[in-house]
């Protein structure tokens, strides 16, 4: 239980003061309308564009408040942390705008462009370690240097600078709209940014509605908010690598906890769509954390007319990623499936197939024979794109019509993951 009776960890006087901070260090991003979102949903959508931030995301905000605020010995003793990148790259900004040596450490699955730009933004004070396959992992390591050398923990979102810091991003764009908005939608990982815009609207603008959105994959704030404190999440999906935290911090927990803000957890292949979306239509690149707010509108109840915040957290995607992103994309909207079908070693096997089971507007865009296990037959596996979702239902019946053995691959199924 949340001892509401604590003074609060942060205030929004301490927003103000890392605003200071970070005046003519950070940038003022873009707070824009998204004409398509707001015609689909009948709602004014504004995005704030973190992504244009200096290091293409907010967590520059909260990893330079902390810094700015370090003793001269503190300074000496260097600083390190642990990320999934783009926490990293404020860090590394930081370290090189302030003059402070700095060691990062990443789990082996961050993408290698986050791991050049942190680099770059370094400029020679930083070191990077990789170690483990999440951000847990990196964390426990980046702990246990702190311990040996000295070095000053730059925590992501349990320290109330850091929070303070990532505050800053909504003080400033409730300056920018001039009025209040009616509802904001924020990410969230380990919950920094969210707690940060929960301290700020609770003192400063409390009939602000405030939503937070979690990967469906890493729902810790759910699992806390449940648990009635930070609790280990068992299994953990690392596709959305900027939100995939498997245990929120301590003062995040305290601060949401206390405030009673709506949560929603969003089905990766949707935010691979949305992704898509933005990139097409809007010219945005978000990372997958980035368009987990924009994602989550849809499932909101919204009042017509109303004007709507999503946040557009990070931008830092990588290139390589956008194959497995169109892959879940078209999974989520029932238009991507596979199958093993048990061919008869026989010519023409294959153009019966094609015939008798592909619709016109069916393509098959995965093709590869397993093995022959037997002198009657070969299983292949093939993956098939259909014109429409509504499509799948005719498609099974012209299977379950045809003269071959034809395996639906069940997207839950644990084999289903080696193909996307």
């Amino acid at each position: 239980m949340v001892d509401t009776s604590a003074p609060p960890p942060v205030r929004a006087a301490d927003i103000d003061a890392a605003a200071r901070r970070l005046h003519g260090v950070a940038a003022v991003t873009p707070l824009e309308e998204c004409a398509r979102l707001s015609a689909e949903l009948g709602v004014t959508v504004l995005l704030k564009r973190e992504d244009l931030q200096v290091v293409r995301s907010y967590k520059v905000r909260g990893a330079y408040n902390l810094m700015a605020q370090l003793t001269p010995s503190e300074r000496a003793a260097g600083v390190v942390c642990a990320s999934a990148g783009n926490h990293a790259q404020g860090v590394a900004f930081a370290c090189r705008a302030l003059d402070i040596k700095g060691r990062i450490y990443l789990p082996n699955t961050t993408p290698r462009q986050k791991r050049d730009r942190i680099l770059s933004h370094g400029a020679g004070m930083v070191e990077l370690v990789m170690i483990g396959d999440t951000f847990d992992d990196a964390a426990a390591a980046a702990a246990e240097h702190a311990a040996e050398s000295g070095a000053v923990p730059v925590a992501p979102f349990d320290d109330a600078r850091t929070i303070a810091g990532q505050g800053t991003v909504v003080r400033e764009l409730l300056q920018q709209l001039g009025r209040l908005p009616d509802a904001i939608v924020v990410p969230v990982g380990g919950g920094g940014l969210l707690s940060g815009f929960v301290t700020y609207l609770r003192e400063r603008a409390p009939q602000v509605r405030v939503i937070g959105a979690e990967p469906a994959g890493a729902p810790s704030m759910q699992a806390a908010l449940a648990a009635g404190g930070p609790v280990r999440l068992d299994t953990l999906d690392p596709f959305v690598d900027g939100a995939a935290v498997r245990r929120i911090g301590e003062l995040p927990y305290r601060i949401v906890a206390g405030a009673a803000i709506e949560m929603v957890a969003i089905d990766e292949g949707a935010i691979c769509t949305e992704m898509l979306g933005l990139y097409q239509n809007e010219g945005i690149v978000a990372e997958p954390a980035g368009a987990l707010a924009a994602t989550a509108l849809r499932g909101l109840d919204l009042t017509p007319g109303s004007t709507v915040v999503a946040m557009v957290s990070g931008g830092n995607n990588d290139v390589s990623r956008y194959g497995e992103i169109l892959e879940r994309s078209l999974v989520h909207l029932g238009l991507k499936h596979y199958f093993l079908v048990n061919f008869p070693q026989e010519p023409g096997a294959l153009r019966r197939f094609l015939d008798e089971v592909l619709g016109p507007d069916d393509d098959i865009t995965l093709f590869e024979y397993v093995k022959r296990n037997n002198r009657e037959t070969g299983p292949a596996l093939v993956g098939i794109e259909i014109g429409a979702a509504d499509g799948l239902p005719g498609l099974l019946e012209r299977m379950a019509q045809a003269s071959m053995e034809v395996e639906r691959i069940d997207p839950s199924s644990a084999a289903y993951r080696f193909l996307t």
